[in-house]
């Protein structure tokens, strides 16, 4: 089991690999999780304050973590595998759970992680897993989002971008590129993991901003067209950080949702 801490004394083993975590709220015995799943470039840092907030405004514990290869976690070998958000939902996020002593969870994914949360949500039938809260997921490529993160990857040594990353990730080249290369690979153009939405049997608070520069409104109306769960979509006048753009509507939308599905947790069913 992890020290449910804001400040942990060590990082979380998995898999042989150190993992950096913070923890707010009340513990996984006292009440359910939230686990928030940083973007592509993000880490437990780069979610400043909000993960604070959220437990706070839900009455939740939440569980924030950097994936292999940022923050303060492990570096990653590089070049990723192009299936790397894949791998990463069901050879991670399992044990990640199981080691957290998670009961009852709510998986809160924004860009790659809420891509991850999806995947894992489809492909795996676990119970503990009683929501998602999906911001800016990504479920096939799209040419402008492929064209700004190839900008991003012209600028990133002559911008200055390695030395601020530097500040939040251990290895900050090697988080970049991790990022960049897959996403930029030839072989990464048709990828698609959309069938995932398929199989999915909680329901979904689906986010995304009208200026996104990596995904459009196509990504949220894949999960409109295809969900056989019930799907509230939050449709926003920002770009690819809700949380960070539009921070009090993002915080309010998501505490009614996790309080309506305490509420259904909590119901009382009287038999007919």
């Amino acid at each position: 089991m992890i020290e449910w801490s804001e400040t942990p004394r060590q990082q979380m083993q998995m898999n042989g690999v150190a993992l950096e975590y913070a923890c707010y709220g009340p513990d996984p015995s006292a009440a359910a999780t939230i686990v928030m799943l940083h973007e592509g470039l993000g880490c437990v840092a780069l979610w400043r304050d909000f993960p604070a907030l959220v437990a706070k405004r839900t009455g939740l514990g939440v569980l924030v973590y950097s994936r292999q290869g940022y923050g303060q976690s492990d570096p990653v070998t590089l070049p990723r595998p192009l299936d790397f958000q894949t791998r990463e939902a069901l050879d991670v996020l399992p044990h990640l759970l199981d080691q957290a002593g998670i009961e009852r969870c709510i998986l809160f994914g924004h860009s790659d992680g809420a891509t991850i949360a999806a995947i894992y949500a489809g492909s795996v039938e676990d119970r503990r897993v009683r929501g998602l809260i999906l911001a800016a997921p990504h479920f096939f490529t799209e040419e402008s989002g492929l064209a700004e993160i190839a900008r991003a990857g012209e600028a990133f040594a002559q911008s200055g971008m390695q030395e601020k990353m530097a500040k939040y990730h251990r290895d900050p080249v090697g988080a970049f590129r991790g990022w960049c290369d897959v996403w930029l690979d030839p072989g990464f153009k048709d990828w698609n993991v959309a069938e995932v939405i398929d199989y999915i049997r909680v329901p979904i608070l689906a986010i995304q901003g009208y200026g996104d520069q990596y995904g459009t409104m196509a990504q949220l109306d894949e999960i409109s067209d295809r969900a056989y769960c019930p799907v509230d979509r939050l449709e926003m006048d920002c770009r690819h950080a809700p949380h960070q753009e539009c921070p009090d509507q993002t915080l309010g939308d998501i505490a009614e949702y996790c309080a309506r599905l305490e509420r259904i947790e909590h119901a009382e069913v009287v038999p007919a």
